[in-house]
């Protein structure tokens, strides 16, 4: 009976030493992917403009359609480039990397 016990407790043993984990997909999938539509890759969202909210503050408008707001508050955003027209036009045309796209790539695969 202690032979077969030892044995087992060996064979325990050779068993947790041999654990490999291993991922839960071993390929990317189409499914696995954030935007499987190809939606946002298809073409660079860029700055088409820019306007003043109420209070004064600059907002970037996007080939996307969304806005974002480029405070310059330091030393919390250092942004001096919006309050300077000059440099807000060289940003036209520009790429830019739109937060509101980036979550809703995220938020459309986690279901509703």
């Amino acid at each position: 009976m202690e032979t077969a016990l030892l044995a087992a407790i060996s064979m325990g043993r050779d068993l947790l030493q041999k654990n490999i984990e291993r991922p839960s997909l071993a390929k990317q999938s189409p499914e696995s992917e954030h935007n499987p539509d190809g939606r946002i890759a298809a073409k660079p969202i860029t700055v088409t403009g820019f306007h003043q909210d109420e209070d004064g503050h600059w907002v970037v408008e996007l080939s996307c359609g969304h806005t974002q707001h480029l405070r310059h508050q330091p030393p919390w955003q250092s942004r001096a480039w919006v309050t300077d027209p000059a440099q807000r036009l060289e940003k036209i045309a520009q790429p830019f990397a739109c937060g509101w796209c980036a979550q809703g790539m995220v938020s459309d695969n986690l279901g509703h």
